[in-house]
């Protein structure tokens, strides 16, 4: 399973910012149409909420590919 980390010093990062991050899509808006369109699994639920906050030990799910949620540092 991938790993996309948060930003040492911050707390969480937003699910369209990790998708991102992580490769699946190319940018915001791509981002925004497949979380809207429930698409993006988040510990197992579908979530719409592309702001919704991740944080350490979160996992996604989008298209076959996963992630982790990790701290770095």
């Amino acid at each position: 399973m991938e790993k996309v980390s948060i930003r040492q010093g911050e707390e969480f990062i937003k699910l369209g910012q990790a998708l991102k991050k992580a490769g699946l899509v190319e940018s915001g808006v791509e981002a925004k149409i497949v979380v809207q369109d429930g698409l993006v699994k988040v510990n197992g639920e579908i979530d719409t909420r592309r702001g919704k906050k991740l944080v350490a030990g979160d996992e996604v799910e989008y298209d076959g590919n996963s992630f982790k949620i990790v701290q770095e540092g």
